[in-house]
């Protein structure tokens, strides 16, 4: 019985780590998506459509920042998990970071409707 309890835990920290770690590439994932939003706004549209890049360039430059957040903020993430996992507790997802994320989201949401409807 003692046997299965510590497979169980050994089990348990195991998920858990796995889990952190898709949580970390997830991070990845979303910056390499922003920044491939960058590039298409900041770039590829004003070529393929010929005109003026003047507000597409500042939404792309947006988008790339963005993504650099999200990685930055993604690795500290995984770093604060880690430590708080070793010590047998649990770091929360903050309610500024949440706020920071939705800020920006909404910003350059907003900011690419005008771009594309001027």
């Amino acid at each position: 019985m003692a046997d299965e309890s510590i497979h169980d835990v050994v089990d348990a920290t195991r998920r858990t780590r796995l889990a952190s770690e898709r949580t970390y590439l997830a991070w990845w994932r979303t910056a390499l998506a922003s920044f491939a939003v960058s590039l298409g706004v900041g770039k590829v549209v004003p070529e393929l459509t010929g005109g003026s890049s003047v507000g597409y360039k500042p939404v792309g430059i947006g988008y790339g920042l963005l993504g650099v957040a999200f990685i930055a903020f993604g690795f500290r993430r995984q770093q604060l998990q880690e430590e708080a996992m070793l010590e047998g507790r649990f770091a929360p997802f903050t309610r500024g970071a949440a706020l920071a994320f939705a800020v920006a989201g909404v910003v350059l949401g907003a900011a690419t409707v005008v771009v594309v409807i001027v």
